[in-house]
C-alpha cells in the first residue's frame, strides 16, 4: 500500500486520504495501548503485601519523597495507609513521633496505631488501629531517621527545628502532588513527645506559607512544650509515685531547678550538684523500671539468658507486649521487607527505631510552644493535647500547668470542667478539661509516653473524639438529677 504515497506518484489525493487513515490507525493504537497501560498499572509506591501480613482489604503506600535545594538533597521515607472502608471520605492525619530523631514508621505506625503490630516473625492485626477512622501518613523525619537519608552527610550535623520544619513542609506539598485526590481533605497533624515541636512548627509553615491545606486541627501527646515546666515537674512525679526518696526529691527542687539552670554551649552541661542528683534518682529508680511507663514491665531481651527471651510474656493474659519494639527492629531489617517497603538502607548498617547518626541541635528543646500554640488558635485551627498518665518523662503535671497557662494567656473559658471521660466499655478513661471549645486537655488512664502502645482502646476513643472536635464521653447531670452517659463518639 505505501507505494501509492511515493512522493513520485501523481495521484496526490487517494496518496493523501491513505496517509491520513494510515495516522488515524496509528492514533488509535497508541490511545488504546496508552490506556490499557494505565488500567493496568499503579502508583510504584504500592505495596502488594508486607511479608508475613494477615489479609486486609484497604491499600498501603510506602517510598520516598525528595527534599531539593541548592546544598543537598535528602529523601524522607513514609509509610500510607488507606482507611479501612470508604477511604474517599475519611480525613487525612500525618504522624510524627519524636525524639528528636526517632522513626514515625516504626514507633507510630508499628509500635501504636498502625494497621499491624510485629509478633515473634509475623505481623498481626490491631484491632484499634486508627485507620478505622482515618487514612493514616507516617513520616520519618528528620533525614538521618529511619530510612530517610541526606546524599550530603554534612545535614546530619545541622539539623534543626527550623530546617525540620521546612522540610516537612516541602515533602507535605510534593506529597499531595502525588496523591491529589487527598489535597482538599479535611487534615490533621499528630504527634508525641518532640513531636510537640515538629506538629505545631508545619502547622504554623503552613498557615503562615497560605497553602492550599485544608488543617483542621493538631493533637499533641505527652509532648514537650515548655522546657523548664516539663522539666521541672519530673522530681515531683517521680517522688508522687515512690520511685524516688524524700531526700532525693529535696534536692531536686533545690538543685535542679531547670528555670535556673543554664545550659550555655552543651545541652547537657548542668550543675555537677544536679548531676549527682540525677545519677541518686537513677539508682533508686534502678534499671528495672521503664520510665516511659513507671507500672509497665521492662523488655529483659537485654538482660537476661536467651532462654528467658524465649518466654517474653509469661503472664498468657498480658495484653502489651513490652517487646515490640525490639520485635519491630528486627522485622524492618528484613531484606524481604525492606524490599516490599520500597525501601534502602543509605550510609547505614541496620534500620533502627532511633537514629545513629543524627546530631540535633538540642538547644532547640528550650525553645517555647506556648507562642507557636496560641498563634494556631487564633488562626481557628483547633489544638488537643494529651498526657498518658505513668510517663514520667514528660508528666501530665507538667503538661497540664503549661496548657492551663496557655488557656489563661489567651483569655479561653472553661467549657468543659475537669471530670473523667469513658472507653467504650464504660471504665474511666482518663480525666479532660475544654477551654472555650477549641483547647482540650486529656489524660489516658494506665498510658504510657506512647499512650496507644499501652493503652489502645482509651486511645482510640480519644482520637476519634478529636477528629470529630467533640469533647470526650463523659458522665453528665440533668434536671432530675440523674446521672446519663454522653454518645460514644
Amino acid at each position: 500500500m505505501h507505494y501509492l504515497c511515493n512522493p513520485s506518484s501523481s495521484n496526490t489525493t487517494l496518496c493523501f486520504l491513505i496517509m491520513s487513515f494510515e495516522s488515524w490507525i496509528l492514533f488509535t493504537y497508541v490511545t488504546i495501548l496508552m490506556h490499557t497501560c494505565c488500567f493496568n498499572c499503579k502508583n510504584s509506591d504500592e505495596i502488594v503485601n508486607l511479608p508475613d501480613q494477615p489479609p486486609v482489604n484497604f491499600k498501603q503506600f510506602a517510598g520516598y519523597i525528595s527534599i531539593d535545594d541548592d546544598a543537598q538533597q535528602r529523601f524522607m521515607f513514609y509509610y500510607f495507609v488507606e482507611a479501612e472502608s470508604d477511604p474517599s471520605s475519611k480525613p487525612l492525619v500525618l504522624w510524627f513521633n519524636g525524639g528528636p530523631g526517632c522513626s514515625s514508621v516504626g514507633a507510630g505506625a508499628f509500635v501504636e496505631h498502625g494497621p499491624f503490630k510485629p509478633k515473634g516473625d509475623v505481623l498481626v492485626k490491631n484491632n484499634c488501629s486508627w485507620n478505622k477512622e482515618a487514612n493514616m501518613l507516617y513520616l520519618e523525619t528528620p533525614a538521618g531517621v529511619g530510612f530517610s537519608y541526606s546524599l550530603d552527610k554534612s545535614y546530619y550535623t545541622s539539623a534543626n527545628d527550623v530546617h525540620t520544619a521546612g522540610d516537612n513542609l516541602v515533602f507535605l506539598e510534593k506529597w499531595f502532588e502525588k496523591y491529589r485526590e487527598y489535597k482538599d481533605r479535611d487534615f490533621y497533624i499528630m504527634g508525641e513527645s518532640y513531636g510537640g515541636h515538629y506538629v505545631p512548627q508545619l502547622a504554623t509553615l503552613i498557615v503562615h506559607s497560605k497553602a492550599k491545606i485544608n488543617l483542621k486541627g493538631i493533637a499533641l501527646g505527652n509532648p514537650l512544650l515548655e522546657f523548664n515546666t516539663d522539666f521541672n515537674s519530673r522530681g515531683e512525679y517521680l517522688w508522687s509515685h515512690g520511685l524516688i526518696s524524700d531526700d532525693t526529691y529535696d534536692m531536686f527542687k533545690n538543685v535542679c531547678n531547670y528555670s535556673t539552670i543554664r545550659r550555655q554551649d552543651n545541652f547537657n552541661a548542668v550543675t555537677p550538684r544536679c548531676a549527682v542528683v540525677a545519677n541518686q534518682a537513677s539508682k533508686e529508680i534502678s534499671d528495672y523500671i521503664d520510665t516511659y511507663d513507671v507500672t509497665l514491665d521492662i523488655c529483659l531481651s537485654n538482660i537476661f539468658s536467651q532462654s528467658q527471651v524465649l518466654d517474653r510474656n509469661p503472664d498468657p493474659e498480658a495484653k502489651v507486649d513490652v517487646c515490640v519494639e525490639d520485635e519491630t527492629t528486627k522485622y524492618f531489617n528484613r531484606k524481604d521487607v525492606q524490599t516490599a517497603l520500597n525501601a534502602r538502607l543509605v550510609g547505614v548498617k541496620e534500620w533502627s527505631v532511633c537514629s545513629s547518626v543524627l546530631t540535633y541541635d538540642m538547644a532547640n528543646m528550650e525553645e517555647p510552644m506556648t507562642p507557636v500554640l496560641a498563634f494556631l488558635l487564633k488562626s481557628g485551627i483547633r489544638v488537643f493535647v494529651y498526657s498518658g498518665d505513668q510517663d514520667s518523662v514528660l508528666p501530665l503535671t507538667g503538661t497540664r500547668l503549661v496548657v492551663n497557662g496557655l488557656a489563661k494567656k489567651l483569655g479561653l473559658s472553661t467549657t468543659l470542667p475537669y471530670r473523667a471521660w469513658f472507653s467504650d466499655n464504660n471504665q474511666v478513661g482518663g480525666w479532660t478539661q475544654v477551654y472555650g471549645d477549641v483547647l482540650h486537655f486529656a489524660t489516658v488512664r494506665g498510658a504510657a509516653h506512647e499512650a496507644p502502645y499501652t493503652q489502645p482502646e482509651r486511645s482510640f476513643v480519644l482520637f476519634k473524639a478529636f477528629l470529630a472536635g467533640k469533647p470526650l464521653p463523659h458522665i453528665e447531670e440533668n434536671n432530675q438529677n440523674m446521672r446519663i452517659v454522653m454518645p460514644n463518639i
